[in-house]
């Protein structure tokens, strides 16, 4: 059956849309593959690692025959992206077997069964649902991502805690020792509040897909699984269960310390600063006084750099100790000029926002220096 006739672009497009969730090793040999459905000229390919699921589709087919068959999505690819760009490409299935052709390329692959493919059966209901612009969306997920814990025995912490309150959608991610906070209002929106964690690979995978544009974002959240819809793709992912932390009592308020700096300055300064840290350690001293803040550190070779900037400050002195990734991936995903940091003392933690923007908090916990 002839399966696919189009250029090579257009079908890598929506292979590349699903196939960032394959994974290499895999306990069921058929998770290595998509799923393939042709509806006439309209073909759909899916994908998943039974947590997450993808689907997308194109006007890739050639006849009016309908058919499903699964292929190995890592060797698909290669070989769609080792192609010249010039030929069409047709990928015919017949004897469970996929040929694929290019000018004088030909390439013949071996295919699954497409009943076989285990796919995630979708939520009979949803306690909430709202739509966000493709662009907001994507921004809550950059604001915070960095904070999301890799690996943590904690499990609920490799995520990011979603929740919907009336009219505000919040994200909050936390490894333990900093969090980041970021809300956005929905217009015209008024939900119940709901509180689920989504798993950190869910969202990568959309910063990945997610463009920079105003096209909505469906989203439908059910008590233990998220669907995203938005421009010809589907998203649907498991949720992660347990009780992320008190975000709200973790976020300090009433701090007297403030002082509002440069974000460039800052970045470069604890750039240079980081420089004779080492992966094992890399605690950096901020020291506050009228006037001035100096950013101090030293290694295990007795070598010490010292930075020192002009502020508007004008409150107590104080000395407190930070781990400088922490900072420097906040600083890194910021855009604006100016960040407000405030302090309690030497053993609160710090909080750090953007002059003039409630919407976005980072907290993060002092070091030992």
């Amino acid at each position: 059956m002839q399966f696919i006739k189009a250029s090579r672009d257009a079908i890598l497009r929506p292979l590349q849309t699903v196939a960032g969730i394959v994974e290499r090793r895999h306990t069921l040999p058929i998770l290595a593959n998509v799923l393939m459905r042709k509806d006439g000229d309209r073909v759909s390919i899916l994908a998943t690692d039974v947590e997450i699921q993808i689907q997308t589709a194109a006007s890739l087919g050639s006849g009016k025959d309908n058919g499903a068959v699964t292929i190995s999505a890592r060797k698909l690819l290669d070989i769609l992206r080792s192609l010249p760009e010039g030929p069409e490409v047709s990928l015919a299935v017949t004897n469970k077997k996929a040929t694929i052709t290019a000018g004088k390329s030909r390439f013949a692959l071996q295919t699954l069964g497409a009943e076989e493919f285990p796919t995630v059966a979708v939520a009979e209901t949803f306690a909430a649902s709202f739509s966000l612009p493709q662009q907001q969306l994507k921004h809550l997920l950059h604001m915070v991502h960095f904070a999301m814990a890799q690996q943590d025995i904690r499990y609920y912490l490799n995520g990011l805690l979603l929740v919907t309150d009336g009219s505000i959608v919040r994200v909050v991610a936390t490894d333990g020792h900093r969090l980041a906070y970021c809300e956005a209002e929905v217009a015209g929106a008024t939900m119940a509040k709901h509180e689920v964690i989504i798993p950190r690979k869910t969202v990568l995978e959309l910063q990945r897909l997610l463009g920079d544009s105003e096209e909505p974002v469906s989203i439908d959240v059910a008590a233990n699984q998220l669907r995203l819809r938005f421009s010809d793709v589907e998203m649907i992912s498991k949720l992660v269960e347990g009780k992320f932390p008190d975000y709200q009592r973790v976020i300090p308020t009433g701090y007297k310390r403030t002082v509002k700096i440069d974000r460039g300055v800052l970045a470069s300064a604890l750039a240079r600063a980081s420089i004779l840290t080492s992966d094992k350690f890399r605690g950096v001293r901020l020291s506050l006084a009228p006037g001035l803040m100096k950013i101090q550190t030293t290694n295990a070779e007795q070598e010490e750099a010292i930075e020192e900037i002009e502020v508007d400050y004008s409150q107590d002195a104080i000395e407190i100790g930070f781990n400088v990734s922490y900072l420097q991936d906040v600083l890194g995903n910021l855009k604006g000029e100016k960040v407000q940091l405030e302090f309690g003392d030497a053993n609160t933690s710090a909080l750090l926002t953007v002059p003039d923007d409630t919407r976005f908090k980072y907290v993060v916990m002092p070091m030992r220096i």
